[in-house]
């Protein structure tokens, strides 16, 4: 059977310890190597080349989302998992985006670290149960400020231009709807491009669509 090859990068001798007698114990994977600073596990994984990297965050030096960025660079085919202590969604965030393919928190169970290893392999995103929920949670909040400052710099009246806009109505239609003279309502279209940053009708109607205007209008 071929073994999952898995490199433990932890400044704690005891934890990486406890990781290799568990990894070690599994007739599927091994641990190959080990390291106990950012620098350190560079120089490990460019030379063992190993599936899964299992890394803490907080590291001597450069620190653990330097070293997953510089291995995700330069050894894509090595997948990196963060195991940590650290319950923080903008960590999470900036370990994605550093490239890191998962994050568990060291609390969660045995058989989670197990089935992370397994699934990083595979390609497959990683994240334990409670990472996961406060996540989408931070996503969801993030979401709906975003929808609500959508609007926040326009005047009922130009949200109500707005508004004809996104039904598809011409100037001429916007100024007759909204008792406007026609030179009004043009104007009115220039500023909410200004205002909003783009460079044409069909944006702004999509714009609004994306962030419900319509749905808005009704309960006002």
């Amino acid at each position: 059977m071929t073994q999952i090859t898995v490199v433990l990068v932890d400044d704690h001798a005891l934890v990486r310890l406890g990781l290799k007698t568990l990894i070690n114990d599994q007739t599927d994977m091994r641990v190959i190597g080990e390291a106990g600073t950012a620098q350190e596990a560079l120089g490990v994984v460019e030379r063992l080349r190993p599936q899964v990297v299992l890394m803490d965050i907080r590291l001597p030096g450069e620190g653990g989302l330097e070293a997953t960025r510089q291995i995700a660079d330069r050894f894509p085919e090595t997948k990196v998992v963060m195991l940590t202590s650290f319950a923080d969604e903008e960590l999470v965030m900036s370990a994605i985006r550093a490239g890191a393919v998962g994050y568990l928190l060291k609390e969660v169970g045995n058989e989670e670290v197990l089935h992370g290893i397994r699934s990083a392999v595979l390609g497959n995103s990683v994240m334990d149960a409670s990472t996961t929920t406060r996540l989408f949670a931070r996503v969801r909040a993030s979401g709906r400020k975003e929808k609500e400052d959508a609007f926040r710099d326009l005047t009922e009246r130009e949200m109500a231009v707005l508004y004809e806009v996104e039904q598809g109505k011409t100037n001429a239609e916007v100024a007759q709807s909204l008792n406007l003279s026609e030179k009004t309502a043009r104007n009115y279209v220039s500023t909410l491009l200004e205002k909003l940053q783009m460079s044409n009708r069909i944006e702004l109607a999509t714009y609004a669509v994306k962030y419900h205007l319509s749905e808005r209008m009704k309960h006002e």
